[in-house]
């Protein structure tokens, strides 16, 4: 993205920033890089409600039943 046009849409990118990044560039030659801040895995609590776990889903089972005593 030229440098140019970031100044101009500066506050809208960073707000929906992607995970990649966004590589200005001037005069079609890059020159940074702008990023997002890592986050501390406990503030990624909660970002995702919309994922739902199935407690019936086999996804992550073998499939065969035992038991922990014998």
């Amino acid at each position: 993205m030229p440098i140019s046009e970031f100044r101009q849409q500066c506050l809208s990118l960073v707000d929906d920033l992607p995970s990649e990044g966004i590589v200005l560039t001037r005069h079609g030659a890059p020159v940074a890089k702008v990023v997002p801040v890592r986050r501390d895995c406990s503030e990624l609590i909660g970002l995702a409600p919309e994922l739902v776990f199935d407690n019936d889903d086999d996804l992550f089972t073998t499939g065969i039943e035992w038991n922990a005593h014998s």
